[in-house]
């Protein structure tokens, strides 16, 4: 087990709490592991009948993976390559693959900053989730900031948001506040963070036949706090539709530059620091993922995930936010137009047979 992993039963609802606060609840292996292991325990035992999943800081549900551990691990050879970085990734898409199935309700309680993993064991699971925001949440996938590309499922949830919603989020790596989220689909509920004790008493105090309705009651009152015909992203639907329509990064660009609105400019802006390499191959993954399973997106990811450290390119977005930490990431390519679609397809090219896939039981 981790000890950055607290877990309970109550009242026969299993509790799933990370607590590594100085690191913003990032995933290490060893917290991949326990929440694999405790998952896998409750799944089959009478005595849980649903899981709840937080954290114990306001700052953050959990900002993703450990990017300190993966640039350690990934520099360690010229190729990126490395044993502790293939259990991770594996590992971990594994455990999203679990929550995506996982027969029991599944809440989680997105206070804080939610990003890259903390989305993947947010997002996952299909007939059986609840996803609860707070005023405090700020969600993204902002892998293209790091020279890499929204994984841990991010092609599957990403791919089905409204319209394209999930391109702009995936290819600009964009933050989002709760109504937001609740309008793009990444969330169900909100509740005001003052009311969140009164929300877990309620929960591990919960009697009846289904959590996630007897949540959907409990937060009613605040639904208006919060409201998704009012967010950010409602209002630039249109914009946003129009121009991430294009199958073609270049395309995108190009008809950005032709719209004088702030939003136009900005999103140009934010984009003009990305990673031009990594925006394509988002693109092209969430494009790809559309129309593909929860299980094959994640093999895809795996995939991918490697070319990406083989690359070098999530090694030097790594570098220069975390690292040195001068915000100056030598991308390579450097300019969009020098991004080939050999490149691009190159991160989709199968690393191994596909009987031999680690991922080859994801079905």
């Amino acid at each position: 087990m981790s000890e950055y992993l607290q877990t309970a039963v109550k009242n026969r609802i299993g509790l799933l709490i990370l607590d590594r606060p100085k690191a913003l609840n990032s995933l290490s292996l060893d917290m991949v592991r326990a929440l694999t292991q405790t998952l896998l325990a409750w799944r089959s035992d009478d005595e849980v009948c649903a899981v709840f999943i937080r954290s114990t800081s306001e700052r953050a549900f959990c900002a993703g993976g450990d990017i300190r551990f993966f640039y350690e691990a990934g520099s360690k050879t010229p190729q990126g390559g490395s044993a502790l970085l293939e259990d991770f990734f594996t590992e971990e898409y594994a455990l999203n693959y679990l929550i995506h199935h996982y027969p029991k309700p599944y809440v989680a309680l997105m206070d804080g900053i939610v990003m890259g993993g903390g989305m993947g064991i947010a997002q996952a699971g299909a007939a059986n989730r609840m996803r609860i925001v707070t005023e405090r949440t700020r969600m993204a996938m902002p892998e293209v900031n790091i020279g890499m590309f929204p994984d841990v499922g991010g092609s599957f949830f990403l791919s089905r948001a409204p319209g394209q919603i999930g391109a702009y989020l995936g290819v600009t790596g964009e933050t989002i506040e709760a109504a937001d989220a609740l309008y793009a689909g990444l969330a169900d509920v909100f509740v005001p963070s003052d009311r969140i004790p009164a929300l877990i008493d309620f929960i591990v105090s919960f009697e009846g036949a289904d959590i996630r309705d007897a949540i959907r009651d409990f937060t009613m009152p605040f639904r208006t706090q919060a409201d998704p015909a009012g967010s950010r992203l409602a209002a630039q639907r249109a914009v946003i539709d129009r121009h991430f329509a294009h199958d073609d990064v270049a395309a995108i660009v190009s008809s950005l530059k032709q719209d004088a609105s702030p939003f136009a400019g900005e999103t140009l802006a934010v984009m003009g620091k990305r990673s031009p390499l990594m925006m394509c191959v988002t693109l092209s993954q969430l494009r790809r993922g559309a129309n593909m399973s929860i299980a094959d997106c994640l093999r895809m990811e795996r995939t991918m995930v490697r070319r990406s450290f083989e690359h070098g390119e999530v090694l030097e977005g790594v570098r220069a936010l975390a690292i040195d930490k001068d915000n100056a990431p030598r991308w390579n390519p450097a300019r969009l137009e020098d991004v080939s679609a050999e490149a691009i397809d190159s991160f989709f090219a199968p690393a191994w047979p596909a009987y031999a896939h680690p991922l080859r039981d994801l079905d």
